[in-house]
């Protein structure tokens, strides 16, 4: 770990225009400058840096923070790489702090890991050009699928040489030790009953003597980069015929490779998604390669495995939008539907392109020019509903119960969405395209969406059924009135975040006095936090807003107080990118003083200001706490508890008019 005293000697050296000047062409404007968000395609200016401030923001994008999180996000750097990265620019000498034993040894497994795998890509790819079984077979087989020669150096391609242990003897006399090469995968041990397990499964055997055997000798290789372009697995393809043989094999996971967490060749797509803001996903290391020799470089493969959620998480790092690129086979899209499921659940765009029968990316961008290919994409990319009903209606033809099933579908996966907007456009693109009433759909929709609610929570929501036993209107307003409690309770706990970044180490003078007899003086953070304690109600549901207000108190509690800095700086990025969002905008106040026109602002009276916000926000959830004390009345639970609830909701109506009162608000009922 870097000392505290390098990381303030960083934050002192690296100014923020600097280190964003090495990637965008700046221009002055005011106090500020300005230019062309490198995070996303722009063409007008709506970047902007604050020397003053020491931070940036884009008002296109919303992405922001300082020079530190400009780095991490730019160059998709951990922190301390970021750091690290910053120091050796400014020629800042940065001491490690010496770690435990068990700190050292994770990392070095972890570092040996890296070191054999990069040895091993090198070797790979050495046996590709230096060797004639290389020359003839491997890169043989690589021109006959068409790869250029820039492109399968630039993708590290390789081959390893179909001798049983020739890759493990050249390692282990090259100085690397067998524990590590055998732990990457590179090698099999055969005196491990998993490993053996492992090999059996992959019809590899051991004809020899020896104790181990390369998993992939006579293959072409296929290296996996992790997101910092560091090598990381290995799939390797045979170029045998024999069926029983598997055509490809992977490595197994490790310390340094989960492979639901990895996309293939996301290291060299990641600038190229965020320029697009669209990540195209495909299913192998072929499509992949194709596609960039095309000039699509935004392209990334799920290698073989099912989609899964560390995968598409990663995919948001850099974009909300994917489209899936799928070949010809329908068995295998169905199976895929789940897919397409997860990317909505995870609140992102998705789209579906369906290549021509008996085509995949990796054939097609091949026969086509990459002018063909980039229009075909365009003109062919459809939203989830289009695809799914396009690919089903004809086993549908006028089947009517094969309909409603195929309608009940498309309707659940826009159940799943989370953004309420975002349902409701795609509930009046199902209307349009199935020709179904959008009331309808809305029904079935809530039908859904309560059914998932209560499976979640102990407390169903109140229905009220109309004459024909249908409860739906209610479903949906309690569940958009649900959403609008938690919206506007969020609204509340952003103000108490945003007081106490802006203000949290000014001072305000108390009514008491201390036992000399002089005013109690306070910092804002400590009066507002002091006002919020209360064991037994969790004031900020908001994760983001509680974990930020909890760093307050641990600093507090150490008598220390945090500066905007620090949140701007911080390792989460999440933090920088709200701190901006707090403190940092282009409207400014006109000069209304100059006009005769006195405005009070909020920070001429920062007491008040902490007392309206503390008071603001108990209001609220206490409406909250007297709604779902209502929602139990309405249960009708038996006659003690009803009792004790009716108590209950007696007292938090009183505290909401106290604070009411408080905040000067008048009541009419």
């Amino acid at each position: 770990m870097i000392h505290k005293e390098d990381i303030d000697k960083i934050f002192e050296a690296a100014r923020v225009e600097e280190v964003v000047a090495d990637y965008v062409t700046l221009k002055k404007r005011g106090v500020n400058l300005i230019g062309l968000c490198p995070f996303h395609d722009e063409k007008t200016p709506s970047f902007y840096v604050s020397p003053a401030k020491g931070i940036y923001k884009c008002f296109g994008c919303g992405k922001g923070g300082g020079a530190v999180n400009f780095v991490m996000e730019k160059e998709q750097m951990s922190y301390p790489e970021a750091l690290r990265h910053l120091a050796k620019k400014y020629n800042i000498e940065i001491v490690e702090e010496e770690q435990t034993p068990e700190q050292l040894q994770t990392n070095n497994d972890r570092e040996s890991l890296f070191v054999v795998s990069s040895y091993a890509q090198k070797h790979f790819s050495e046996n590709l050009y230096n060797s004639d079984e290389g020359k003839s077979i491997g890169l043989g087989y690589f021109k006959e699928r068409g790869f250029r020669e820039d492109i399968v150096q630039k993708f590290q391609l390789g081959y390893s040489i179909n001798k049983r242990t020739e890759f493990t003897d050249t390692a282990l006399a090259n100085g690397h030790k067998f524990e590590y090469l055998v732990k990457s995968g590179l090698t099999i041990d055969f005196n491990k009953d998993e490993d053996k397990t492992s090999a059996e499964s992959e019809h590899i055997n051991n004809p020899s003597d020896k104790k181990y055997v390369d998993r992939f000798a006579g293959r072409v290789m296929f290296p996996v980069h992790n997101i910092g372009g560091r090598v990381i697995a290995f799939g390797g393809r045979t170029l045998r015929t024999d069926k029983k043989v598997a055509k490809y094999i992977n490595s197994p996971e490790m310390e340094i490779y989960h492979k639901s967490d990895v996309l293939y060749g996301i290291y060299f797509a990641k600038a190229e998604i965020i320029k697009q803001d669209n990540c195209f996903l495909v299913e192998g290391y072929t499509d992949v390669i194709s596609m960039h020799q095309a000039g699509i470089e935004n392209v990334v493969a799920s290698s073989g495995t099912s989609l899964t959620v560390g995968q598409i998480k990663l995919i948001r790092r850099f974009s909300n939008n994917i489209t899936i690129l799928y070949d010809g086979d329908s068995a295998g899209i169905k199976a895929s539907f789940r897919g397409i499921d997860l990317i909505l659940e995870e609140g992102m765009n998705v789209k579906v392109l369906l290549f021509p029968d008996g085509e995949d990316p990796d054939s097609y961008a091949k026969r086509v020019s990459s002018e063909e290919l980039k229009a075909f994409i365009k003109e062919n990319s459809k939203d989830f509903i289009s695809f799914k009903t396009s690919l089903l209606m004809g086993e549908v033809q006028n089947d009517p119960i094969k309909k409603a099933q195929l309608i009940k579908e498309i309707v659940e996966s826009i159940a799943i969405i989370p953004e309420a907007i975002y349902r409701s456009v795609y509930i009046k693109e199902c209307s349009r395209i199935m020709d179904m009433q959008e009331e309808v759909l809305l029904t079935e929709l809530n039908k859904i969406r309560r059914k998932k609610f209560n499976e979640k929570s102990t407390q169903p929501l109140p229905t009220n059924q109309n004459a024909e036993g249908n409860n739906e209107t209610e479903v949906l307003e309690g569940e958009d009135k649900r959403e609008k409690e938690v919206s506007e309770a969020e609204h509340q706990e952003r103000k108490v975040i945003e007081v106490l970044l802006k203000y949290g180490n000014e001072k305000v003078t108390l009514d008491q006095k201390d036992e000399n007899g002089d005013p109690v003086i306070v910092t804002v953070a400590e009066l507002l936090i002091h006002e919020l304690t209360n064991p037994e109600v969790t004031m900020l549901e908001n994760k983001l807003y509680n974990s930020i207000y909890n760093e307050f108190v641990q600093h507090l509690e150490k008598d220390t107080h945090p500066d905007n800095n620090y949140f701007i700086n911080h390792p989460d990025t999440s933090f920088g990118a709200l701190a901006i969002d707090l403190l940092y905008t282009r409207e400014v106040l006109s000069n209304w003083e100059a006009k005769g026109i006195y405005i009070m602002r909020e920070e001429d009276d920062l007491k008040k200001l902490v007392l309206k916000t503390v008071y603001t926000l108990k209001c609220r959830k206490l409406e909250m706490m007297i709604d779902e004390n209502q929602k139990l009345l309405k249960a009708q639970p038996p006659e003690e508890e009803m009792m004790a609830l009716m108590q209950t909701q007696h007292g938090l109506i009183l505290s909401k008019k106290t604070f009411n009162a408080l905040l000067d608000r008048i009541i009419i009922k």
